[in-house]
């Protein structure tokens, strides 16, 4: 069984090694290296022997046409210039039985000798009744391809030769140290390749080492730059996304300890009212029923918290939908203003009014007072010493705008972005003056932008903050 899973771990182990990127870019760069040394070879070797032929032969068509129009008595010292600047053997066979053969000492030369296969060509060449042809053949001396031109002229034959391979003896060399040189750079590439795919997957591996800690809830890790563009892109944006994360769940804790809190504060007072009714007011009626109403409110607290939460969770998902009807906004504002008459009069909280008779809009009637109500609260958790709270309805041209404004010390700069966050409490140890969870700014922005409303909110320092949003008409 052990064997078995360690062969089961090799397996996997070469599997991702397989599939790595330093690996695949090493691969992909030994291959780009082999192409360019095999296409190096075809040029070099191959094309390069086409090239020499191509070229040979377009030489020997060029001093046959000199040759043509050469005068006889010139032709002697034309035949050697030609022979020698253009390293060809040339042979002139007069009529009269003369041969003469100009730079037999050219590698290569088949005019020199009597080489029966050559004589039998040159013989041919004679026979034909065009002036001028030429032929491809092969030197049996030393088994190459050559080409041998005849020109009849008036006064006897003249044979150019040329070999089509180079056959000299540094070119040779130079082939086949070519052969050596090709390993040499393949090898010498093979190692740039690894020292280059080496460089550019190792800064990739690093981003992904600290991604994966990142993963395990690490948000301390910097991903660092190395001065590549797509790197440092990609390590910018994972910082950003480490420092909002992090952020978020440095939220979300408050959240989990401010949840914790109202729910554990309502409990404590129930249970404390409980066994008090229990054990020392239950025979006396005034003091039973004033127990009572707390456990009743502390209930209706514990309800509230528990509702908020499920709304947002509702609203954060696709299954609630909309029920848009006409209505009155004014009218609602005034209901939902009326359930806040308890701290009016206990508290001594004044809310100003600036309201139109009337302000008509299509909406979800619920949702939007349930942004209401939101808005209401916070600006009354969060208003100056003077307890003043202004709801104000701004008639204009298409729209209603709806803004509700407090008295407080204002919002910072540096947090205005998170404020909308589900997990965001402006203040961590404010005191409420009413009940709520710490998420209803969350819910009114999920309701507003469910209905396509525009909202924000504008605040100063030391000058308040005005939430508002405006509802089409």
């Amino acid at each position: 069984m052990n064997i078995k899973n360690k062969l089961q771990e090799k397996y996997v182990y070469f599997r991702t090694k397989k599939n790595s990127l330093n690996l695949k870019t090493l691969l992909y760069l030994i291959l780009f290296s082999l192409g360019i040394v095999i296409f190096l070879w075809i040029f070099q070797v191959l094309f390069l022997q086409f090239s020499y032929e191509h070229y040979q032969i377009k030489k020997i068509n060029t001093i046959v046409n000199q040759i043509g129009h050469t005068n006889l008595e010139e032709m002697d010292a034309v035949l050697t210039s030609l022979a020698y600047q253009n390293e060809v053997c040339i042979e002139y066979e007069s009529n009269y039985g003369t041969t003469i053969t100009y730079n037999t000492l050219q590698v290569g030369c088949g005019l020199d000798k009597n080489i029966s296969s050559i004589t039998k060509i040159k013989n041919t060449l004679k026979s034909q009744d065009s002036k001028k042809s030429g032929v491809k053949l092969i030197n049996p001396t030393y088994k190459t391809k050559a080409y041998l031109y005849g020109i009849n002229i008036d006064v006897g034959y003249i044979f150019v030769y040329s070999s089509l391979e180079d056959i000299d003896s540094t070119s040779i060399i130079l082939k086949g140290q070519l052969i050596y040189i090709m390993f040499l750079v393949l090898i010498f590439a093979c190692f740039i390749a690894y020292f280059l795919s080496k460089k550019i997957t190792k800064p990739i591996i690093n981003i992904t080492k600290k991604a994966r800690e990142m993963g395990k809830g690490n948000y301390d890790v910097v991903f660092q730059e190395n001065g590549t563009l797509e790197i440092d892109e990609l390590a910018r944006t994972l910082n950003g996304a480490c420092s909002d994360m992090k952020k978020i769940d440095e939220l979300r804790r408050d959240l989990l300890a401010n949840v914790s809190h109202d729910l554990k504060t309502p409990l404590t007072m129930i249970k404390a009212y409980a066994e008090m009714v229990r054990d020392i007011s239950y025979k006396n009626k005034n003091k039973r029923e004033k127990d009572l109403n707390v456990i009743i409110e502390e209930a209706d607290r514990l309800n509230i918290l528990v509702n908020d939460l499920l709304d947002l969770s509702k609203l954060q998902s696709t299954t609630t939908g909309l029920s848009l009807e006409e209505y009155d906004l004014v009218l609602e504002i005034k209901n939902v203003l009326s359930r806040y008459d308890i701290i009016k009069e206990t508290e001594k909280y004044q809310f100003i009014l600036e309201l139109p008779d009337k302000a008509m809009i299509h909406a979800d009637k619920n949702k939007l007072n349930q942004v209401i109500y939101n808005l209401v609260n916070n600006a009354i958790n969060y208003t100056g010493k003077d307890k003043k709270v202004i709801v104000r309805v701004i008639d204009e041209e298409k729209k209603y705008r709806v803004e509700i404004v407090d008295t407080g010390k204002g919002i910072k700069a540096c947090d205005m972005p998170y404020i909308w966050d589900k997990y965001y409490k402006n203040e961590k140890n404010h005191k409420r003056n009413v009940v709520g969870s710490g998420v209803g700014l969350s819910i009114v922005r999920n309701i507003l932008e469910a209905h396509q409303f525009k909202y924000g909110v504008n605040s100063k320092k030391n000058h308040g903050t005005t939430f508002y949003f405006e509802a089409k008409k």
